[in-house]
């Protein structure tokens, strides 16, 4: 049994789990339970315990996803989703007494809310991610403030330096800012010999490389489509749960319950899987795909290295690309960098290139994509993805199948799938396209050309790579840009203790 990671809830090991009595302590380790619950309820719960027994969860926040995403599949595959929807608050959330918010009315209410993005949210709204009002009024507002630090000094350089005459002081001579008339310069910030005033921010806004998250008028996180790049940075970095990915989880439990006979159903998954449901090996993930009702499993790998090996090839001819592999790289660039898109490569992203070639053997067949990119989401839905990409699901959304079917994949056979190169698989992490080009270059029998990569790790490097790139700067003949730190591994869509950024 694998220990703990420091900063994640885990669940009890199964021989302590087992020694537990069914009694009123264990149900107070539970969420909203009380010893007014019946032996009933008791037992489903311990059901539920030895379910996530070996589970890894980076906070609450997390786990509340992955039940509702749980309850909402199981109840698709049984066709009760309809008629119980509005009992999967309850169930996740019973009992009167809350554990998170001022009642356990408003727990509900928003995990209401979860489950409407759970069921493919708002469909008036294209962008992949979304707000849930009700869970975001807990945030202080971004913007600068004056500390207990303030030394009411005489020189008050704060006052000097602000352009908009926001800084007054009191009778003691301690600075204050007006807010209706601050525009947030950072100005007196600087100026201040005491580091007295401070910029406050919230946790989404500072993930938000593209900043596209703002406020609207009630303060609450607003996200503005044409800058979101759907990298999901916001969903992880919220501690109050107030931004989450639409779920494709009910398309996919559609397509599973749905097959139609001589239709061949794919799973295709993304090589950052290695890195996720550590309580089990790669090859029992696959069976456990199978067991879902898959008919084949692929990996992703293989389209990283048919990407690998044209993007190569346009390399040699233009002598300067972009990689396109990362859909929110893309996505930034078009958005903030539009006169540098031309040197994207055309090359379509792995997934899409494997999803045409299957579809290019078998019309018939469906594909369903699996990995730690909720941007991948986004990428599925545009006009030249579309016809080869069906359904896109997260690990987090894989792991909530899995349980929903009651399906232990630590107890599967191991199912070996060996298609893909070492360099295809690299693709997952930072670098890893980089090694894979140069690898395929070398394959081409070119021995003249070399390659000076810039490898982008996150967005940050990415705005640098293309602000010196803009402004005709050196960045070599090969831009890789990867929107999450460490590369796909760290993605938005993990279910473990990855790191996420």
């Amino acid at each position: 049994m694998m220990a703990a990671k420091s900063g994640t809830l885990y669940c009890a090991p199964l021989e302590k789990l087992r020694q537990i009595p069914y009694n009123h302590k264990v149900c107070e380790r539970k969420i909203g339970w009380n010893r007014s619950d019946g032996i009933a309820q008791q037992k489903e719960y311990r059901r539920e315990l030895e379910r996530d027994f070996n589970r890894e969860f980076d906070s609450q926040v997390q786990y509340l996803k992955y039940r509702t995403l749980c309850e909402v599949a199981k109840r698709a595959f049984d066709d009760t989703l309809q008629e119980t929807l509005l009992d999967i608050p309850k169930t996740i959330v019973p009992g009167k007494n809350p554990t998170m918010r001022c009642c356990v009315y408003k727990e509900r209410a928003i995990l209401g809310e979860r489950v409407k993005l759970a069921m493919g949210g708002n469909r008036k709204n294209a962008n992949i991610i979304e707000t849930l009002d009700i869970a975001c009024d807990e945030c202080p507002v971004s913007g600068y403030d004056v500390t207990a630090v303030c030394r009411g000094c005489i020189a008050h350089r704060c006052k000097e330096a602000c352009k908009s005459d926001a800084i007054y002081l009191d009778s003691h001579q301690k600075a204050h800012i007006d807010q209706d008339k601050c525009i947030e310069c950072g100005l007196c910030a600087k100026a201040c010999p005491y580091h007295a005033i401070i910029q406050t921010k919230r946790p989404c806004e500072s993930a938000c490389l593209p900043r596209a998250i703002t406020m609207d008028e009630e303060k609450a996180a607003l996200i503005r489509e044409n800058k979101c790049t759907a990298c999901g940075a916001c969903v992880t970095q919220c501690p109050f749960g107030a931004i989450m990915d639409k779920s494709e989880i009910l398309k996919a439990v559609d397509l599973l319950k749905h097959k139609q006979p001589g239709t061949k159903l794919y799973a295709m998954v993304a090589p950052a899987i290695t890195t996720q449901f550590t309580y089990a090996w790669p090859g029992q993930v696959n069976a456990g795909l199978r067991a879902l009702g898959f008919d084949a499993v692929t990996e992703a790998a293989r389209g990283a290295d048919m990407v690998a090996k044209e993007e190569s090839g346009e390399l040699l001819e233009k002598g300067f690309v972009m990689s396109s592999c990362c859909p929110a790289f893309v996505s930034y660039v078009e958005q903030n960098f539009p006169k540098l898109t031309h040197h994207l490569s055309h090359c379509l992203s792995p997934m899409a290139t494997l999803g045409k070639w299957i579809k290019e053997q078998e019309p018939e067949a469906k594909v369903v994509f699996i990995g730690p990119c909720t941007a991948k989401k986004a990428e599925s839905h545009k006009e030249r993805v579309s016809p080869y990409i069906d359904c896109v699901i997260t690990f987090e959304e894989l792991q909530a199948l899995f349980d929903s079917r009651e399906i232990d994949i630590s107890s599967l056979p191991i199912e070996e799938v060996d298609e893909a190169t070492s360099f295809g698989r690299g693709f997952a992490r930072s670098g890893g396209v980089t090694e894979a080009i140069k690898q395929a270059v070398k394959e081409r029998g070119n021995d003249t050309f070399k390659l000076v990569a810039t490898k982008c790790n996150g967005l940050e490097e990415c705005r640098v790579a293309l602000l010196k790139l803009s402004k005709g700067l050196d960045v070599g003949n090969f831009v890789e840009g990867m929107a999450c730190v460490g590369g796909c591994v760290g993605g938005a869509g993990c279910i473990n203790s990855v790191k996420k950024r």
